[in-house]
């Protein structure tokens, strides 16, 4: 199987203390339905051959922290996204949590909603995989480090290479800068969070409009 590799990859990655690996091969039973989750988006996206890849910085802890897919919150996941026909729990995608809740992110909530009115096939990465948070609080977010990115290039040059001949977006400068030290070629959005809805959905637009890899 084509993903194989790559999720038995993400499974043994060491993370720091203040890290989560959410798809950890440790005996958590989440993890290996995150795994599951992940790997069932990728082979969707391979199947339905997107358009975009958009690269981000790192999971949420309301995102992809909870469901193992990028920019991708338990409500998206389970409800799935029509336009284009993605995710879902009619299409098998499942909860990995058993807290009683449904959790709703704002990046993801901004992210789908603009491919589902662009109606086109995206799939998602982050420059660092797994989940960083401050301290000792799971339930947060920080930006990760520099040997942490480090740690995430690999993952990304091969989702790269999983997916040729695709828009390549980088969702701010953590994903630009990771994308540049790789030398793949793509074009840069303002993030959507803090305020930056507008400037994505603009900048995802013209993308889209041009059709074409950067100077292409």
């Amino acid at each position: 199987m084509i993903f194989d590799q790559l999720l038995n990859d993400l499974a043994q990655a060491p993370v720091a203390a203040d890290a989560t690996n959410q798809y950890a091969d440790n005996g958590v039973a989440g993890n290996a339905v995150r795994r599951a989750n992940l790997r069932r988006a990728l082979e969707q996206a391979q199947a339905r051959q997107p358009l975009l890849l958009l690269v981000g910085e790192a999971p949420g802890y309301l995102g992809a922290r909870r469901t193992g897919i990028p920019f991708t919150s338990e409500r998206i996941m389970l409800r799935g996204i029509d336009p284009p026909g993605l995710f879902g729990a009619a299409r098998g995608f499942v909860l990995a949590t058993d807290d009683g809740r449904i959790s709703a992110e704002q990046t993801a909530t901004i992210v789908w909603r603009e491919i589902a009115c662009l109606g086109v096939v995206a799939v998602g990465w982050n420059a660092f995989p797994f989940h960083p948070h401050r301290g000792d609080n799971p339930q947060s977010n920080r930006t990760p480090r520099a040997a942490e990115l480090a740690l995430g290039l690999p993952f990304l040059a091969r989702v790269c290479t999983l997916f040729p001949a695709v828009l390549v977006v980088a969702m701010g400068n953590t994903a630009d800068q990771a994308l540049t030290r790789l030398g793949v070629a793509h074009h840069k959005v303002r993030h959507p969070a803090q305020g930056g809805a507008r400037q994505f959905a603009a900048g995802l637009r013209a993308v889209i409009e041009t059709g074409s890899a950067p100077g292409g």
